[in-house]
């Protein structure tokens, strides 16, 4: 019977970052849509929040990409 390879654990650690990051976009845009303010100051919050999780997820990114290069 021939063997399974066993992964490396950076396809877990990816899907965990990634996972999460998705997590908290959707956290925060929930968060947000339930806060009583106006649509523009809901859409404003949304903005700020899609980039500040797109900046986590480009830094999380750099994280891997330095420490797959180790």
């Amino acid at each position: 019977m021939a063997e399974k390879k066993k992964k490396s654990g950076g396809g877990v650690k990816k899907g965990f970052i990634l996972g999460a990051a998705v997590g908290a976009a959707t956290g925060v845009v929930a968060g947000v849509l339930t806060a009583p303010k106006s649509g523009k100051e809901t859409r404003a919050d949304i903005a700020r929040g899609g980039k500040k999780a797109v900046a986590k997820a480009k830094a999380g990114g750099r994280k891997i990409a330095k420490k797959l290069k180790k």
